[in-house]
């Protein structure tokens, strides 16, 4: 039986932080197929080599970053006949998530804001979508986050690198909570900052890898999901009580009618322990 020739690539998701915005690394294709896209790094494995081996000759020779700290992990493998018109091409993709990446030695790679990557190459975009999704994920927990961070940092700016990678605003307050009670996450210096205004305390990362519990994202329902339910089934409204209707169109909140009139508010805002399972987005 003639064995079919199949072609294996490593492609490689790499997300850094720059001028606050999430973004990957990428360069514009000067040819067939798919001239004029920007495509994500990526390389045919050599004979000799192994499948990291080959990821980490991707990131020095084609990303243009051979000296970068960056751990790479395997995200997933990409095998669907139709994904390269050239011949039949088996994708590994790497991700590689680091803060302070420099800019890649290579002259056609650019950093590119994730946002604005609405087009790519073959089936690069739901690579691209799968290599955010882990990063995001990791963010949930591991204590990846105070990396992208000042060796001692506020609440704040720890804030802000989970409000970039998830791409969503995070209640201070909720956010502040979780993020102290997570054992040996944050680790008090004793100082506090200067930059003006109220002094806020300043932390440095403790020497923990896996967060507990862990950081969870906010989770955005569905446009006809009940609002809240017990393990048991639908919370029953007593009688007399306000009765939830549809959520509005803001993300998160839900319409209560009342006797005085519709008011929207959040939807855990009825609970004591408003972060009981979830990092809260502010409302907007």
């Amino acid at each position: 039986m003639e064995v079919p020739r199949v072609a294996v690539s490593v492609d490689l998701v790499i997300l850094t932080v720059r001028q606050s915005r999430l973004c990957a690394l990428v360069w514009r294709r000067h040819a067939g197929p798919h001239q004029g896209l920007w495509a994500l790094p990526g390389g045919f494995i050599r004979l000799e080599e192994d499948l990291p081996g080959t990821a980490a000759r991707v990131l020095a020779e084609r990303a243009g970053l051979p000296d970068a700290p960056v751990h790479l992990e395997q995200l997933r493998t990409y095998g669907y006949p139709d994904r390269d018109p050239r011949q039949r091409v088996v994708s590994v993709a790497y991700l590689g998530l680091a803060p302070d990446l420099p800019a890649p030695e290579q002259p056609q790679m650019s950093w590119q804001p994730v946002r604005d990557l609405t087009e790519l190459a073959f089936d690069h975009q739901r690579i691209l979508r799968d290599g955010v999704e882990r990063a995001r994920a990791k963010l949930e927990y591991t204590s990846l986050g105070a990396a992208f961070c000042r060796d001692e940092f506020t609440v704040a700016e720890l804030r802000r690198v989970y409000e970039i990678v998830w791409d969503t605003r995070l209640d201070p307050r909720n956010f502040h909570r979780k993020v102290t009670g997570a054992q040996r996450f944050l680790v008090e210096t004793g100082s506090a900052s200067s930059s003006g205004g109220r002094p806020a305390q300043l932390y440095r990362r403790g020497d923990t890898e896996l967060l507990h519990p862990p950081m969870l994202r906010p989770r955005q329902r569905d446009s006809c999901e009940p609002v809240r339910q017990s393990p048991g089934g639908p919370v029953d409204v007593q009688a007399g009580a306000g009765e939830r209707g549809w959520p509005s169109e803001a993300a998160g909140r839900y319409m209560s009618v009342t006797a005085e009139g519709t008011k929207t508010s959040s939807a855990l805002e009825d609970d004591n322990d408003v972060g009981s399972d979830a990092t809260l987005p502010t409302s907007t």
